[in-house]
C-alpha cells in the first residue's frame, strides 16, 4: 500500500522503463499528477511541495526512466493534445 498520495500517485500512474531512453520531463511529470489528482478528485499540491516530495522518489537527473501509464496518463494526453479529442 503507498505511504502517501505520491507514492500512490508513482505507482499507479508511472511505470520504470530501463531499456528506453525516454523520460518523463518535469513539466510532464507535473501534468500528468495534475492529471491524475483531478481522475482521483483530489486538489493537486504546489509544484514546490510536489517536487520536494519526488526529490526522495525518483532519480534525479536527465533520465528518470519513468513513463506514463493508466488514466492519469489517458488524460494528460488528452488534455495536453486537444485537437484529439
Amino acid at each position: 500500500m503507498a505511504d502517501t498520495h505520491f507514492d500512490q500517485f508513482l505507482q499507479e500512474s508511472t511505470t520504470y522503463d530501463l531499456d528506453s531512453d525516454c523520460t518523463l520531463e518535469r513539466d510532464q511529470l507535473y501534468g500528468l499528477y495534475t492529471s491524475w489528482c483531478c481522475v482521483m478528485g483530489l486538489v493537486p499540491c504546489a509544484e514546490t511541495s510536489f517536487w520536494a516530495a519526488m526529490k526522495t522518489r525518483i532519480a534525479a537527473g536527465h533520465n528518470n526512466h519513468l513513463r506514463m501509464k493508466g488514466p492519469a496518463a489517458a488524460d494528460y494526453i488528452l488534455s495536453s493534445y486537444p485537437v484529439l479529442v
